[in-house]
């Protein structure tokens, strides 16, 4: 769908410089989804792996997210391999909808409720980041947190619409049960890819 040189936005590489590669198609469809548009994809929105390993390269990047809609759609050993050889720490930001292929240097497993997530991501999630959209959401993560292999990095984020009213609730949280972390959508305060 996309691709571009920026920050990390959210979760535990927050502030750190990374070529995001969205990718487009989605059948978790959340009703938050601040990237609606990913959801549905087309030929002409079709590149080539090489293409996109040299534009990551060339940006001067050493992390590579790929992200989407919902990335885990694909098989992305061939782009993983590609940007590994050039030398690129490779991150995906997923469900966990389907099944994990690829080479990542770096899991990060957001679970959604509308599509539960495999149960082979427990195992391989580096980050455990839950969107807190209401109070029960805390109970749902405690869930997820605990099937996580350890020493997974848990992350509560408040859904973007909901900010104001979930980040007192995610302070307490946090204050109450202090092996979670907040993560802050620090992209879209800076107004920032």
């Amino acid at each position: 769908m996309e691709h571009f040189y920026t920050l990390q936005g959210e979760g535990i590489y927050a502030g750190c410089a990374a070529y995001f590669v969205r990718l487009a198609g989605c059948d978790v469809g959340c009703h938050w989804c601040d990237v609606k548009e990913s959801w549905t994809y087309s030929e002409n929105q079709m590149m080539d792996i090489a293409s996109i390993a040299e534009l990551a390269t060339g940006s001067g990047a050493k992390i590579v997210v790929i992200t989407g809609g919902e990335p885990s759609i694909y098989d992305l050993t061939l782009l993983t391999r590609a940007l590994h050889e050039k030398g690129l720490r490779t991150h995906i930001e997923t469900a966990g909808a389907h099944p994990l292929k690829g080479d990542f240097d770096w899991v990060c497993l957001s679970p959604k409720k509308f599509l539960p997530p495999l149960p082979e991501y427990y195992s391989v999630a580096d980050e455990l980041k839950i969107i807190v959209y209401n109070k029960s959401d805390f109970a749902w993560a405690e869930e997820h947190a605990e099937k996580c292999r350890k020493p997974a990095q848990c992350m509560l984020q408040a859904e973007w619409g909901e900010k104001e009213k979930m980040y007192p609730l995610i302070i307490d949280y946090i204050q109450e049960h202090p092996e979670w972390r907040m993560s802050l959508q620090t992209h879209k305060y800076l107004e920032i890819p």
